[in-house]
């Protein structure tokens, strides 16, 4: 068989081609082969940990508590309270109660010449006196200046006769991205200035730390005394303040977002932070819930309930409406609402959109301020069973008391959950109290019944339930047997 030698330098020039074409996706900027990234990670950390350490401070507490000499006889879990523990207060009164200082660590970092110092609530909240450690081997007395539980952030400044280390640069931990290089500096097991390297493994954590949980994860190895510590990306700059790790993992540790802190920085050194409120329970919208309230979006959240003479009420916000926006911004999931609003200062004016009755509205009204938190009382006959494994009775004071209730609230109290029913798969528990039913409102066990038995086999069940001091929905995807 004879092959031209036209034909052979044209196949010649294809396989050229094809080489030049792979090789062009190999080294151009689209369809990178997996191989270029092998060696992209940095040669050293040692010019960033150089650039950043002075930065770092190690903070050590004391806190003074109160201690009975007498407690490992009589404490609870004492064998010998129930033996003698009756007799020696009769005999010998009651003990004088002592004084133990404990001790703790933690870390921060410098954010300004004057020496104010950023680092975990928990780091600090308890200590009757706070210690600062520089890397040059200094040590300083320092006080609280402002706190927030919330966000778990504090700002203390330590009282310097001189020229304070280099303060550290705050990043934008918005501009982080999952995959990026970060490294953490702290104080672990008070081993001093330490410097442990990884990646942002994920971000908008929710660890139920708390309601604005919005946490950067991080495989850069943190352990206790690394809170409050900062997390750096590969410009020197804090994108993070180390915060929590998770005990029964490996590499996987929770940092603020730095960004958390800017916003409310202004406000912690005036030493009280003020959050915007709307006075409104919320809960994230399952495809459940959008199927009980004709709507095809999965995004967004639910309104539970309005506070009474809160700014939602007084701005025409109604139980049941879908948040869709605020500010134009698409809301995700509840946390995102809770952030956004507590973000925003008092008196402002915001716009919100949300779903009426499967039709898009607007709301425009002012931003209240979040009110000091207060305990309220938890809310609290005939039975009635029925085929979604709920048993209900009419409030009581008997049942007030048992279930530690409010005999004044409206509603059904919930006194029995059937072991595998719908109610059971949904969590419903006993103590539950059902305000409304498929959006009825419902004062007794006869509304009880008269709604439910309206209802045909298949359809689902919409239920407004108080617990404690949240009110939610809960639709039960079951029908009537």
């Amino acid at each position: 068989m004879q092959i031209r030698g036209g034909n052979l330098s044209g196949i010649a020039r294809i396989v050229c081609l094809a080489v030049l074409f792979w090789s062009g996706s190999l080294f151009s900027g689209t369809g990178a082969h997996p191989a270029l990234f092998a060696n992209q990670g940095p040669a050293s950390f040692a010019d960033l940990a150089e650039a950043v350490k002075d930065s770092v401070v190690n903070i050590s507490t004391t806190q003074t508590v109160k201690e009975n000499p007498m407690q490992p006889f009589l404490g609870p879990n004492s064998p010998f309270r129930d033996f003698f523990g009756d007799e020696f207060k009769r005999f010998f009164g009651d003990v004088p109660q002592g004084q133990m200082k404990t001790h703790a660590l933690g870390s921060g970092f410098i954010i300004s010449e004057d020496g104010l110092i950023l680092t975990n609530n928990h780091v600090v909240e308890k200590a009757d006196e706070i210690d600062i450690k520089t890397t040059d081997g200094k040590e300083y007395a320092a006080k609280v200046v402002g706190r927030d539980p919330k966000t778990d952030i504090a700002l203390i400044q330590i009282k310097a006769d001189g020229k304070v280390p280099k303060a550290a640069k705050l990043g934008d931990s918005e501009a982080i991205r999952v995959g990026d290089w970060v490294i953490a500096v702290g104080n672990p097991f008070g081993l001093g200035n330490t410097v442990t390297a990884g990646i942002i493994s994920a971000k908008g954590r929710v660890i139920g730390a708390g309601q604005y949980d919005d946490f950067l994860q991080t495989d850069a190895a943190i352990n206790p005394g690394n809170s409050g510590g900062p997390l750096f990306n590969m410009n020197g700059e804090v994108v993070g303040i180390n915060t929590a790790i998770v005990a029964q993992g490996q590499g996987i540790g929770f940092a603020t977002p730095i960004n958390m802190a800017k916003e409310i920085l202004g406000q912690l050194k005036t030493g009280k932070v003020i959050r915007g409120w709307l006075g409104i329970m919320i809960q994230d919208i399952t495809p459940e819930l959008a199927e009980s309230f004709g709507t095809k979006e999965t995004k967004g959240v639910i309104i539970s309930d309005i506070v009474q003479d809160s700014p939602a009420e007084k701005g025409g916000l109604q139980r049941g409406d879908i948040v869709e926006s605020l500010n134009g911004k698409q809301i995700e999931n509840a946390n995102m609402l809770s952030r956004s609003v507590a973000a925003l200062m008092p008196g402002t004016s915001v716009t919100i959109g949300i779903i009426r009755d499967g039709k898009q509205v607007t709301v425009k009204l002012p931003i209240g301020t979040m009110p000091e938190e207060t305990p309220e009382k938890k809310s609290a006959g005939p039975k009635a069973e029925s085929a979604w494994g709920i048993t209900v009775q009419n409030l009581s004071p008997e049942l007030a008391q048992k279930f530690g209730v409010d005999e004044k609230e409206g509603g059904v109290i919930i006194t029995d959950i059937t072991a595998g029913a719908p109610a059971a798969e949904a969590r419903l528990r006993p103590g539950d109290i059902i305000k409304e039913v498929n959006r009825q409102k419902i004062q007794n066990v006869r509304d009880w019944k008269q709604t439910t038995d309206k209802m045909k086999k298949g359809e689902p069940l919409l239920l407004l339930v108080k617990r404690g001091t949240n009110t939610f929905y809960v639709a039960i995807k079951a029908g009537k047997e």
